[in-house]
């Protein structure tokens, strides 16, 4: 090999694993062997077969390497260790200091009796696609697939009828439709609707009229259609324990059997659950009370699934708060009524109706008050103004036809001798009030036809509409008794103002009273303003806003004026305690948030 050639070495292999290079030279046998290094000393292994340096200079490299990747490894192992417990440290101590946060910023429990509107947070329901989807399968293995309906028919009859005062919106509509057919089922579905934050309303009869089971947040409607058994008639001790499917006319058909006898009787078609709901009463009110008198025990589903039944069967009880009048008018916000234990009484020995006519609206109303200051104890008072009487007539809904001018009607029921001389007494002070005709019946089939009048008043001014766009709205209020002419006459010179068809009808017997307005969709605004007007008088003359048909969503904003902004706040505060998702029957009798700008009437 020619030493003028440059000879690789080991130092010159070695040389391409660094990153910078110093030239050298070393001189051997007179030449110079020039190498590349980063250091100034001759290349170790001199002397050496090119193959033995080459071998040596891999060896060296490789355990060099070796070494490198030795320290390197045990160097990130102990900078991995030291970072893992850095990382712990600083966990463990956001933690801690989270949680002592946290117990410094955590809510106060509320100390106020009551709750003002502008202190609620607005409810949040979780009605989305998949959530009630999910929903859907939950119910169907509780009560069964037939017994869960998501048809668009289904959803519309439940979310509205065409008695309702309230307008529908179209965004008022339950997602689906469930039928259970007991308590327990009735638990079970509550329990998914609490756990997946579902808004519930419940339907019997759905026969109220202010809008109450209008599913405001969607969600689902619970239908207690499948409900309507008699679960147990205690015949010796007068009562008896029914599903709130059980309609009221049924029930005395049955009652009836065995001499027994619910006064409670409001509209045709009505339900025990919606009865108790809306605290209702009826033409017989001024004799037997309403509804809150005859129900002694309830058996209710909670917000989220917990079944409470609120006391035992006797007639009275000291025991605790009196939770069963506190769920009478309640209107499914506080709970839901599965079983109800109703009060009952004999039927009348002797009964008989009575009907006279007046000149005026004013003389019929102040007979009213001259019958009751004398305390007749008759079983109902009911008094029909002329336009009433005229719809009668023209909807031929009975086989008689009817003086055209206010009238009362009166039903009398005891023994024979105290009917008789019942009558007798309301003849005089009849006449002594201005009536023009007094007629009597004088067996139960002229009774049936007599008071067949009364009871189609609703459905005869919904015959007058003039087309199938007009809408009915049916307004109720009550005044203490002596006050009950004025309103009348005030109320009923106010609607012929507005040129709207009124029809005027009440159990007056008790100062209640009812208007029913026929108006179409651009008299919408003019009917909301006589309404409002006949409420403020009402309240005004120390009345209230609704004597039987309940609040609703109708007369929610009208409870501030009639018992005070706390009492109301009293209220909101009760039906969150219950409720604290505020999943049943949102936005009826109380609000839970505010309302949008506009959205309430001034007083």
């Amino acid at each position: 090999m020619s030493l003028s050639k440059r000879v690789p070495s080991k130092a010159l292999l070695s040389s391409f694993h660094k990153t910078s290079y110093a030239p050298c030279r070393w001189a051997v046998a007179g030449q110079q062997i020039r190498w590349e290094s980063t250091q100034n000393e001759k290349p170790q292994g001199h002397g050496k077969s090119f193959s033995g340096q080459l071998y040596s200079s891999t060896a060296l490299r490789l355990q060099r390497e070796r070494a490198d990747r030795e320290r390197f490894s045990k160097a990130r192992n102990e900078e991995s260790g030291g970072r893992s417990l850095a990382l712990t440290f600083v966990v463990l101590a956001v933690a801690v200091g989270g949680y002592y946060a946290g117990t410094l910023s955590a809510p106060k429990l509320s100390t106020t009796s009551t709750l003002p509107l502008n202190n609620t947070i607005p409810p949040k329901h979780n009605v989305s696609g998949s959530n009630m989807e999910a929903a859907w399968s939950d119910f169907v293995s509780i009560v069964g697939k037939e017994h869960v309906s998501t048809l668009e028919s289904d959803r519309v009859n439940h979310a509205g009828s065409e008695w309702s005062s309230h307008i529908r919106n179209e965004s008022e509509v339950p997602f689906m439709i469930v039928y259970p057919s007991s308590t327990e089922e009735v638990s079970k579905i509550m329990k998914v609707c609490h756990k997946r934050k579902i808004p519930v309303t419940g339907y019997s009869g759905g026969t109220s009229l202010e809008g109450h089971f209008a599913p405001t947040r969607g969600g689902i409607c619970i239908d207690f259609g499948r409900m309507g058994k008699i679960l147990k008639l205690h015949k010796e001790d007068m009562d008896v324990v029914v599903q709130p499917a059980v309609g009221w006319e049924l029930l005395n058909e049955e009652l009836a059997k065995d001499n027994l006898f619910f006064p409670p009787d409001p509209g045709p078609g009505a339900m025990i659950g919606g009865m108790v709901g809306t605290g209702c009463s009826g033409t017989n009110a001024y004799r037997y009370g309403t509804m809150r008198e005859w129900v002694l025990s309830l058996t209710v589903v909670l917000a989220d699934g917990t079944v409470i039944k609120t006391r035992q069967r006797p007639r009275k009880s000291s025991a605790g708060y009196d939770l069963t009048k506190m769920f009478i008018g309640s209107e499914g916000t506080l709970g839901l009524v599965t079983e109800a234990t109703l009060k009952l009484t004999t039927k009348p020995n002797t009964t008989s109706v009575a009907v006279c006519t007046f000149g005026s609206i004013r003389q019929a109303a102040d007979c009213v008050g001259r019958v009751v200051s004398e305390g007749v104890p008759i079983a109902a008072i009911e008094i029909l103004d002329d336009n009433q009487m005229k719809s009668i007539n023209a909807a031929g809904m009975t086989e008689k036809s009817w003086k055209e001018e206010p009238t009362l009607f009166f039903k009398f029921a005891g023994t024979k001798l105290g009917v008789k001389e019942h009558i007798s007494i309301v003849q005089r002070l009849a006449k002594a009030s201005g009536s023009k005709s007094f007629e009597f019946a004088r067996n139960a089939e002229e009774q049936a036809d007599l008071w067949s009048a009364r009871k189609e008043a609703l459905w005869s001014v919904m015959a007058m509409r003039q087309n199938d766009t007009d809408h009915v709205w049916t307004g109720d209020v009550a005044v203490p008794i002596s006050r009950l002419p004025d309103i009348i006459e005030e109320t009923k010179e106010d609607v012929a103002r507005s040129g709207m068809f009124t029809a005027i009808v009440g159990h007056v017997g008790d100062g209640n009273f009812h208007t029913i307005i026929l108006y179409n969709d651009k008299q919408r605004k003019q009917a909301e303003e006589v309404v409002h007007r006949m409420v403020k008088r009402a309240v005004e003359m120390e009345g209230t806003v609704t004597g039987e048909h309940g609040v609703g969503l109708v007369k929610r904003d009208y409870l501030n004026h009639e018992l005070g902004e706390t009492t109301v706040d009293a209220m909101r505060k009760l039906k969150l305690a219950f409720d604290p998702l505020c999943l049943l029957n949102c936005d009826k009798v109380v609000r839970v948030e505010k309302p949008k700008v506009g959205e309430v009437a001034p007083w």
